[in-house]
C-alpha cells in the first residue's frame, strides 16, 4: 500500500516517499517523522498495539503548558509564558521521555568540558602556576567553556531570549543574564585585558569566569533533568492507566476467531475472552459466566462473579472462564479512555491558590532584575577593591539564586501528583479547582437511591383497592414502566418478569421528573408515581390507599402509586437496600466535620426512615430535580461550601449548582458530565478519599509555596552581599545554581510524597 499509518502519532505516510525509514520498514512500520521514529525506537512494544498515541506528531493533536494550561497549540514547542516544554494535552509522558535524555545528553557533555574546565581555573592550587600559565590557561579555558555555554547550555538561553522578545520574563531570563553577563566578561578580559585597571587584575593577570559560566550551565542542567525525571514519575498514574488497556481483541468472524487490534473493533462485534485475558473493550456478556478482577476501579481485591448480561469494562482482567461478550463502547468513549482523558486534563488543570504564585512571578522576575543591576553598581561604587570583580560576582550570584522556578513548581507538580493518587484510587477529578474546594466543604447533600443504596431496587409487595387483582396491576404498571429509566421501574419489570406476565405496549408514554409517568396501555389511562402526582392527575380513592401502605413506608420501603382510568387501583412496594459501605462513609465525613443532608424524591417516611437509621443530619423528602437544584443554591446563599453526590439525571441540575459536584461512577452518564469528581467505585467512602486527597495536597501546596517564598526571600539578600560587612562573606555564583536546583528538587520531592498517602 502506498499509504500507511505511522504507529506513533497515527498520521497517514507515504510510504514510497517518506525519508524516515529503518529497519522497521520491512516489518511494515513507517514514520511521519524522525520525532516519530525516535519515539518508536526507543519503546517499541508502547506502539505495537496499532493504536495511535495522540501525544504524537498528528495535526489533530493539542499541546499545552503543564503551569500554564491556558496556552493550547497543535504542534510541540515552549510555552510563551514560562519557558516549558509543552506536553501532549491528552496525556503520556512520551515529550518527557524525549526531552529528558535530550537533556541528560547535553549534561553529559557539559559536564565531561566542566571538569577540565574548574581544574584549569583552580590550576595554581593543584599543579605549579607556572605550568599552568605556560599552557595559555585562559584560552583553553574559552575554549572548553564555549561548547558547555552555547551547546549544552543552548536551550536554556534559546528560551531565555524568547522570553525577552515575548516581554514574559521567567526563570530562564534570569539565567540568560547570569550566564552570558559571566562569560561575555571573561571573554573581553581575556580578549582585552590592557582595558581592565590595575586594581582587578590578579598577580597581572585578568580575572576570568569561565568556569563560573559553565558549572552554572551544568547545575541547571542537573536540575532540568531531575525535574524532567520527576515530572514523569509524577504521571506513573496517568501511565499505569494507559498501561492496563488492551492491544488485541479475539473478534467472532463468520464462526471464527481472529486476533484483531483493538482499535479495530467496532460497537457490536461479538469478541472471545479467555481466562487470564484483558478484556478489550466495555460490553455485555452474551454467553458464559467467569470472575472478573475489577480491582483497578473498585480497589477489591476479590473477583466479581459475571454471567449473561452483565457488563464488563475494558482494562480488567478475566479471572478465570471462558465468555463472549458483545462490544458496546469502543475506542475514546470506554469507561477506561475516558478515565485517562479525565485525569490528563486534571492534571494539567489550575487551582486557585496557583493564582498567587503567578501574581508573585509576573513581579518577581523584574525585580530581581533590578535588584541585580543594583547590585552590580553598589558594589562598583561602594565595595573593596577588586570593586569590578565583586560587582560582577554578586551580581550573577543574585541572577541564578533568584530563579523562581520552585514557586513556579509548587502548586503544578502537587496537582499532578495529587491526581494520579486520586486516580488510582478510583477518585476522578475533573479539575484541581475542585479538589480545592473540597478541602472547604462544610456541607454534603446527598442522593438517596443509587447514592446511599444500591440503586437496585426488588419489588417486595402488592397492595390492591377491594377486589383488585394483582396479577393485572403489576402488568399494567410493569407495561407503562417499561419505557422508564428509573431505578425502581427496573424492580416493577423484573417483579413481572419473574411471575412470567406478559407485558401490553404503552402509547403516548409521558415522564414528569420527580413526580411520576403517564401513558395508555390496552385502552387504559394509567398513572404510576407518588400518592400527590396521582392526586394532581385526579386519581380517586387515594386516602385509604395511601392509609393502607403506612407501614411499609416506615420500614424504608418506597411505594409506587398506580391508577387506571382515573381510580387508583393500588399500589407497589419496592426495598432498595442501604449500600454497605454507606454507615461507614457517613462517619466518615462527620469525622471531619462536615454536614450530611438527604435529597430524595421519595415519600416522607421512607426517607426519614433511611436518614434515622444512617444518622443523617437533614432529611428533605418528595424533592423534585428542581427542588434540588434550588436547595443547593439556598445552600450556598447561607454561606455554606456545597458538594452534591448523586447518581441520576434528577441530579444533575444539583450537581452542576454545587461547589463541588459528585458523580456516582455507577450512575448515569449525565450526571458524571456534569460533575467535577467521579467516584468510579460508586461508593461513598470515595467521598472521604477525596477529602483527604483534598487536604493532603493543599497542605502539600502550602509547604511549597511556603518554602518558595522563604527561600527567595533569604537568598536574594545573601547573594546581594548582605552578609558581607558582618562576616567577609559572598555567595560564590556556583553556590547560588546549586541552592537554586535543590530548592527546585526539594520541591518536587516533597509533591512525590502525596503518591504514597494513604486515602
Amino acid at each position: 500500500m502506498e499509504n500507511e499509518k505511522d504507529p506513533v502519532c497515527g498520521m497517514q505516510v507515504n510510504a514510497n516517499k517518506t525519508e524516515f525509514k529503518s529497519d522497521y520498514r520491512e516489518k511494515g512500520y513507517f514514520f511521519c517523522s524522525a520525532r516519530c521514529l525516535q519515539a518508536f525506537e526507543q519503546n517499541p512494544e508502547k506502539y505495537l498495539s496499532g493504536t495511535p498515541s495522540q501525544d504524537m506528531g498528528g495535526k489533530s493533536a493539542l499541546w499545552t503548558c503543564p503551569m500554564h494550561p491556558e496556552i493550547v497549540q497543535d504542534h510541540p514547542g515552549d510555552c510563551p509564558i514560562c519557558g516549558m516544554r509543552l506536553e501532549p494535552k491528552e496525556g503520556g509522558s512520551l515529550t518527557e521521555d524525549t526531552e529528558y535524555l535530550e537533556m541528560r545528553k547535553r549534561l553529559v557533555v557539559g559536564t565531561i568540558l566542566t571538569i577540565p574546565l574548574a581544574i584549569l581555573a583552580m590550576g595554581g592550587m593543584l599543579i605549579p602556576l607556572q605550568e599552568i600559565e605556560a599552557l595559555g590557561t585562559g584560552w583553553i579555558q574559552w575554549l572548553l567553556c564555549t561548547p558547555v555555554i552555547f551547546w549544552s547550555g543552548w536551550p536554556l538561553l534559546s528560551k531565555g531570549w524568547s522570553s525577552f522578545l515575548r516581554l514574559k520574563l521567567n526563570m530562564f531570563s534570569l539565567i540568560f543574564l547570569g550566564v552570558l553577563a559571566a562569560y561575555i566578561f571573561s571573554a573581553l578580559a581575556l580578549v582585552f585585558p590592557d582595558f581592565l585597571p590595575d586594581s582587578l587584575l590578579h598577580e597581572g593577570e585578568p580575572p576570568l569566569y569561565f568556569e563560573t559560566a559553565a558549572i552554572i550551565t551544568v547545575l541547571v542542567l542537573l536540575g532540568q533533568v531531575l525535574e524532567l525525571r520527576a515530572r514523569s514519575r509524577a504521571s506513573d498514574a496517568l501511565s499505569a492507566l494507559m498501561g492496563r488497556a488492551a492491544k488485541f481483541a479475539r473478534r467472532i468472524e463468520n464462526g471464527e476467531e481472529r486476533d484483531v487490534p483493538v482499535d479495530e473493533i467496532h460497537i457490536g462485534d461479538v469478541l472471545r475472552v479467555k481466562p487470564g485475558d484483558k478484556i478489550p473493550v466495555d460490553g455485555v456478556i452474551l454467553e458464559g459466566a467467569t470472575f472478573v478482577d475489577e480491582s483497578m476501579w473498585t480497589g477489591e481485591p476479590v473477583p466479581v462473579e459475571k454471567q449473561e448480561g452483565s457488563a464488563v469494562v475494558g482494562g480488567t482482567i478475566n479471572f478465570k472462564g471462558s465468555f463472549l461478550m458483545r462490544a458496546s463502547k469502543v475506542g475514546s468513549d470506554t469507561l477506561l479512555a475516558r478515565i485517562v482523558r479525565m485525569v490528563a486534563e486534571a492534571q494539567r488543570s489550575r487551582a486557585p491558590i496557583q493564582s498567587l504564585a503567578d501574581k508573585v512571578s509576573e513581579y518577581f522576575v523584574p525585580l530581581v532584575v533590578v535588584v541585580a543591576i543594583a547590585t552590580f553598581f553598589g558594589w562598583y561604587f561602594l565595595g573593596p577593591e577588586p570593586r569590578l570583580s565583586f560587582a560582577v560576582v554578586n551580581a550573577v550570584s543574585v541572577l541564578i539564586i533568584a530563579c523562581p522556578c520552585a514557586l513556579g513548581l509548587a502548586t503544578p507538580m502537587s496537582i499532578m501528583v495529587g491526581m494520579g493518587r486520586g486516580a488510582s484510587e478510583g477518585v476522578l477529578i475533573r479539575d484541581a479547582k475542585a479538589l480545592e474546594m473540597l478541602e472547604k466543604v462544610n456541607t454534603v447533600v446527598v442522593d438517596k437511591t443509587g447514592t446511599l443504596t444500591e440503586g437496585k431496587p426488588k419489588l417486595t409487595g402488592l397492595i390492591t383497592v377491594q377486589g383488585g387483582d394483582e396479577i393485572y396491576l403489576l402488568k399494567m404498571a410493569a407495561s407503562l414502566e417499561r419505557e422508564s429509566e428509573h431505578p425502581l421501574a427496573h424492580a416493577i419489570l423484573q417483579g413481572a418478569e419473574e411471575r412470567k406476565i406478559p407485558l401490553a405496549k404503552a402509547e403516548r408514554f409521558t415522564s414528569f421528573a420527580g413526580g411520576g409517568i403517564t401513558g395508555w396501555v390496552e385502552g387504559k389511562w394509567i398513572v404510576a408515581g407518588k400518592e400527590s402526582f396521582l392526586k394532581e392527575q385526579g386519581c380517586a380513592g387515594m386516602e385509604s390507599l395511601a392509609e393502607r401502605v403506612g407501614q411499609s413506608l416506615k420500614e424504608g420501603e418506597s411505594v409506587i402509586f398506580v391508577g387506571v382510568d382515573g381510580r387508583a387501583q393500588g399500589a407497589i412496594m419496592v426495598s432498595d437496600p442501604i449500600k454497605k459501605s454507606t454507615p461507614e462513609a457517613i462517619e466518615a465525613i462527620h469525622g471531619f466535620g462536615i454536614k450530611v443532608v438527604m435529597l430524595s424524591g421519595d415519600n416522607e417516611k421512607t426517607a426519614l426512615a433511611v436518614g434515622k437509621k444512617l444518622g443523617i443530619d437533614g432529611v428533605h423528602a418528595n424533592v423534585n430535580p428542581e427542588k434540588k437544584y434550588h436547595f443547593v443554591e439556598e445552600l450556598k446563599r447561607q454561606g455554606m461550601i456545597v458538594a452534591m453526590a448523586g447518581d441520576g439525571v434528577n441530579d444533575s441540575p444539583a450537581i452542576s449548582a454545587a461547589d463541588v459536584g459528585i458523580a456516582m461512577g455507577t450512575g448515569t452518564d449525565v450526571a458524571m458530565e456534569s460533575a467535577t469528581v467521579t467516584l468510579v467505585k460508586g461508593d461513598l467512602k470515595g467521598i472521604a478519599k477525596a477529602i483527604r486527597l483534598s487536604r493532603a495536597m493543599m497542605r502539600n501546596i502550602r509547604e511549597n509555596l511556603f518554602f518558595a517564598f522563604i527561600y527567595n526571600l533569604l537568598g536574594v539578600p545573601i547573594a546581594a552581599g548582605i552578609l558581607y560587612p558582618l562576616t567577609g562573606m559572598v555567595l560564590s555564583p556556583v553556590i547560588a545554581a546549586l541552592a537554586m536546583s535543590f530548592s527546585s528538587v526539594s520541591v518536587i520531592a516533597n509533591a512525590l510524597r502525596l503518591r504514597h498517602k494513604k486515602l
